[in-house]
């Protein structure tokens, strides 16, 4: 049964490329998705780099070198600055923001977006949790760190990639909602992004190739899991032939 309706859907999808391919619209539809393959491909090959240069412990002098280089900027506002950084990028306000939005799908409606919120939420923790198992890796202990030290592993860090996982998918859905304000939308979420990362090293709690390969990996599992959505959205839309635009 499952062989028989996956058949279906390839069937189905390879017709609607046949039909569709020459017109321009169709690219406009497109688009995604191959961004999507593009940026996945992308965050899964600098991810496995990081990987095989950290399991042969050959970054851990520019590590050294990048973290005690940023301990020198360290300031009384900037301490408090990057602890709320932080903090924004915590399992605390992370899984809070999953929970309402969560709610808010589920209120709406909107089974779609409501289950894949929650295969991106899950399997982005889930998938963390077990790479840093693999690796277990030390954090640094180069001064006393700012807060109390956390029992996971350092590699990858999770701050980095569920951050990027959670606030990259709300920029995807802020970014096709608000088409006008798009690029304002999504270049405020990868400033978030970044300075949450960036917040770890200052903090001392994480390696900046922790940082690098959790946001990485971050992006390997939301493209994958967007490029899913998107399949998804346009095989329907193409099958019931509906006239709506995406952003509906």
């Amino acid at each position: 049964m499952f062989k028989e309706k996956s058949s279906q859907i390839i069937a189905s999808l390879i017709q609607i490329w046949r039909s569709q391919a020459n017109k321009p619209l169709f690219w406009k539809l497109a688009i995604i998705p191959i961004l999507g393959v593009i940026l996945t491909v992308a965050g899964l090959w600098v991810f496995l780099e990081i990987a095989d240069e950290v399991l042969e412990k050959q970054t851990q002098a520019i590590d050294t070198t990048l973290i005690l280089l940023v301990k020198q900027f360290h300031s009384p506002l900037l301490d408090w600055v990057m602890r709320g950084a932080s903090i924004i990028g915590g399992t605390v306000v992370v899984t809070l923001i999953c929970l309402i939005l969560g709610a808010i799908f589920w209120a709406r409606q909107q089974r779609v977006y409501f289950t894949a919120l929650a295969i991106t939420a899950i399997g982005g923790t889930g998938l963390n949790l077990l790479i840093k198992q693999l690796f277990d890796r030390q954090r640094p202990q180069l001064w006393e760190m700012t807060r109390s030290e956390p029992n996971t592993s350092s590699f990858p860090s999770g701050h980095a990639m569920l951050s990027l996982v959670i606030y990259g998918f709300i920029a995807y859905l802020l970014a096709r909602h608000f088409r006008r304000w798009r690029w304002w939308i999504v270049s405020l979420i990868i400033g978030l992004i970044a300075l949450i990362g960036f917040s770890r090293v200052y903090l001392g709690i994480h390696w900046p190739t922790d940082i690098v390969a959790g946001q990485a990996a971050g992006l390997t599992w939301l493209m994958a899991c967007l490029l899913n959505l998107e399949i998804y959205r346009r095989y329907h839309q193409y099958r019931n032939n509906s006239p709506q635009s995406l952003s509906s």
